[in-house]
C-alpha cells in the first residue's frame, strides 16, 4: 500500500510540475500578445491562448479575488507558481518520506 501511495504522490508532483510550465507559458503568451509579437486574431494563436487560459484562469481568478488591486500589475501568476512549488516541496520532502518511514 505504501508503494502505491508513493507512486500516486510522485505522479501528483509530475502533474503539478507540468501545470507550472503551463502557467509560465500563459504568462509568456500574454506578454507576446500585449507587446504585439503575435497576432491574437490568428485562429491558431487564438485557440492556443484559449486552451492555456482555460487551464490557468480558474486558479488565477481565485487568487486575484483575495489579492489587493495593484493596478496594471498582476502578480497572481507568481503567487500560483509559489504555491505550486511549495506543494511540490511538501509532497517530496514531507509526505513521501513519512509514508516510506511508516511503511503504510
Amino acid at each position: 500500500m505504501g508503494n502505491l501511495l508513493v507512486i500516486i504522490l510522485e505522479l501528483a508532483i509530475q502533474v503539478i510540475q507540468i501545470y507550472t510550465f503551463i502557467v509560465l507559458a500563459s504568462v509568456i503568451f500574454s506578454w507576446l500578445i500585449a507587446f504585439g509579437v503575435v497576432n491574437p486574431y490568428n485562429p491558431t494563436v487564438r485557440s492556443i491562448y484559449q486552451a492555456i487560459n482555460a487551464l490557468t484562469e480558474p486558479a488565477l481568478r481565485t487568487i486575484r479575488r483575495y489579492m489587493p488591486d495593484l493596478g496594471a500589475i498582476d502578480i497572481s501568476p507568481i503567487v500560483l507558481l509559489l504555491a505550486c512549488w511549495f506543494l511540490i516541496r511538501v509532497i517530496a520532502e514531507v509526505l513521501i518520506p513519512q509514508i516510506r518511514m511508516l511503511g503504510i
